[in-house]
């Protein structure tokens, strides 16, 4: 296709089970409908799967999806990876930075569809529009860098980029993440549980191609724009100095936002002991993504005791929230040390921090002792026995089995009103940003078809009354009134809607959340327009959300979710105990109503079904 532009017009298909790749080629229409990222994935899950399959099963198919700007040389162009979740039964998706997707795109391919279960370990290896399926039982098994190191030898390049599954994967851990070349995480829905269920430990991919976009002068002028001014943005400028880490302290604990002790609370006292700001000279060096001068990524080494391994990068916001917030652990060693594991073993620090949590309140609550967890005594606080839990999850061992199958499967096995304590949306646990104070994010929660996120979501605090509103898209769209952060009203459902259709636009591009904040909605739109050739419009940007979003709804409906799955946790409507909000929780009605309004809003019925109506403006009829 010599007109395409943006893309390289070619899909990657392995079929693992009979040993095959082949190449497809659609046409324009289907670049300019699907565009890429989830809306890849939402497109292949609903085309291809029939419903009611095995998310471990030889049936699911995992998908690998960059977008229209992933080949290009500018900053926040990053990747996706899909398939059914293991953790939840539904839509499944996580997105990640680094390298490997402008390397996948480099060596020719806009997606990677693997299909079937290999009869025994392999890895994939794709250089130049070429792919190989190879044995991969010398690196079953190792952690994350011995693994890399093996199969960048095997291939002979050293620049080859890696997304593995870890030994969580293998092992089938329900929130095992994929991890690119061991420190960029697609962390959400158990994607590396898919992986390890096909027998599949790692795809490597190396490129000496360049995508063509339409207008490279443009792209380099966005390029040079982001370099030149992204330290006069209020995120970029705190994201190049502190990191996500950084934030944890002295702002999100002091916004009352920081998950504490299980969700109980929302502030933590020892917060600035766990902030990115603490970790002072362990932090060697920051690094980036590809081609993005914001390098927001705070790389750690810790010697003994601890013995952190660089090779890892560093805790994030996340991950210094739930394993440590969370976890009542205020040594920030203990939780660089966690999350190293979790890097090195290949799972979402989100899971596992909150199923850690889960069991110290059943272990604080008396549900649990330690004749139960294998003589760990698994309370709030004790940074030695949340080391000792992430290490039994990771490899399955006693009863970090029954952690290991997430907070939903793990209180339905304890039982003994253990499920008060399980703090999760449609079986996928909950972020790290409250709810009770970021109400439009706790609807957001509710009405994400992966379950409980925060990346493809509304920030109340991007449009609370300290927020700056003017020039974002809801000013654009002259939704611009700024909210109080814990109002949940109908102006703020309105936000939220536009907020979710936002991101998952940003996830079908794929496009970094924090980039994109240094750029204003029309230089996005320029962005895109420039990289493709097409004249999309505002609204036609925000259309490529909706889109993705509404398949993504569609494909939860096949599988059995309801408007009764379009709830948080009981814990959120309940009044805070304490802190600078004390008494504030979510109100049901007002909760009930926004659920309503929101579908209303969405274009579908009041069962929360999209109509034939909208299915038909959005260009995708067939999905009926």
């Amino acid at each position: 296709m010599a007109n395409l532009k943006g893309y390289n017009g070619k899909i990657l298909r392995v079929n693992l089970s009979n040993g095959t790749t082949t190449v497809e080629t659609p046409d324009e229409d289907f670049y300019k409908l699907y565009v890429g990222g989830v809306g890849f994935i939402a497109y292949f899950l609903l085309k291809e799967l029939k419903g009611g399959e095995d998310p471990l099963g030889p049936e699911n198919k995992l998908i690998f999806a960059g977008g229209p700007v992933t080949g290009a040389t500018i900053a926040g162009a990053r990747h996706s990876i899909g398939a059914k979740s293991p953790l939840t039964g539904a839509f499944g998706s996580a997105e990640s930075g680094g390298f490997w997707g402008h390397e996948m795109s480099r060596a020719g391919f806009d997606a990677i569809i693997v299909e079937g279960k290999a009869d025994k370990p392999v890895y994939i290896w794709v250089k130049d529009g070429k792919a190989e399926i190879k044995d991969a039982s010398n690196v079953w098994g190792k952690e994350m860098a011995e693994a890399d190191k093996v199969i960048r030898q095997e291939v002979g390049d050293d620049l080859a980029r890696i997304a593995s599954c870890g030994i969580a994967g293998e092992n089938m851990v329900r929130f095992a993440c994929v991890m690119n070349d061991g420190r960029d995480t697609a962390g959400r829905t158990g994607m590396g549980a898919v992986m390890g269920s096909k027998n599949l430990r790692a795809i490597a991919v190396r490129g000496s191609g360049n995508v063509e976009p339409a207008n490279p002068a443009g792209i380099r002028a966005m390029a040079n724009h982001l370099r030149n001014t992204f330290g006069s943005a209020q995120m970029g400028m705190i994201l190049s100095q502190m990191g996500t880490g950084g934030m944890l302290g002295a702002m999100i604990n002091t916004m009352g936002d920081l998950p504490t002790h299980n969700y109980q609370e929302d502030v933590f006292e020892h917060a600035n002991k766990i902030s990115g700001t603490a970790f002072g000279p362990s932090i060697v060096k920051k690094e980036g993504c590809f081609a993005c001068p914001i390098r927001c990524k705070m790389e750690v080494s810790i010697g003994e005791p601890w013995n952190v391994d660089v090779a890892y990068g560093g805790p994030e916001y996340e991950g210094l929230a739930a394993l440590g917030s969370l976890c009542l652990v205020d040594n920030i060693n203990a939780v660089a040390k966690a999350n190293e594991r979790c890097n090195a073993y290949g799972m979402d620090v989100i899971s596992c921090g909150s199923s850690i949590a889960f069991a110290m309140e059943c272990f604080e609550k008396g549900i649990l002792s330690e004749q139960d967890t294998g003589g760990v005594k698994l309370t709030f606080g004790d940074d030695q026995a949340m080391l000792k839990a992430v290490e039994m999850i990771a490899r399955k061992e006693g009863f970090g089995a029954t952690l290991g199958e997430g907070v939903a499967r793990a209180a339905k096995a304890i039982g003994k009103g253990s499920e008060k304590f399980a703090i999760h949306v449609k079986g996928e646990e909950v972020p790290m940003h409250a709810p009770r104070i970021q109400q439009g994010m706790g609807l957001g929660y509710a009405l994400s078809p992966t379950g409980a996120d925060h990346v493809h979501n509304f920030m109340d605090m991007n449009a609370a009354d300290q927020g700056a509103m003017p020039g974002t898209i809801f000013d654009i769209l002259g939704q611009g009134k700024a909210k109080e952060m814990w109002v949940l009203d109908d102006e703020k459902t309105q936000l939220t809607v536009t907020g979710q259709q936002w991101a998952f636009m940003l996830d079908t591009l794929v496009m970094c959340m924090f980039v994109t904040t240094c750029y204003t909605p029309p230089q996005i739109l320029k962005i895109v327009n420039d990289a493709t050739g097409w004249k999309l419009d505002i609204r036609g940007l925000i259309q490529i959300g909706e889109r993705a979003l509404t398949m993504a709804r569609l494909f939860n409906n096949r599988e059995g979710f309801t408007k009764t799955d379009d709830v948080l946790p009981e814990r959120f409507f309940t009044p805070l105990p304490s802190g600078p909000f004390q008494g504030i929780s979510v109100n049901r009605e007002a909760f009930d109503k926004a659920v309503s309004l929101y579908y209303q809003l969405m274009g579908w019925d009041a069962e929360g079904k999209p109509t034939a109506t909208k299915l038909e403006e959005l260009g995708v009829a067939w999905a009926a």
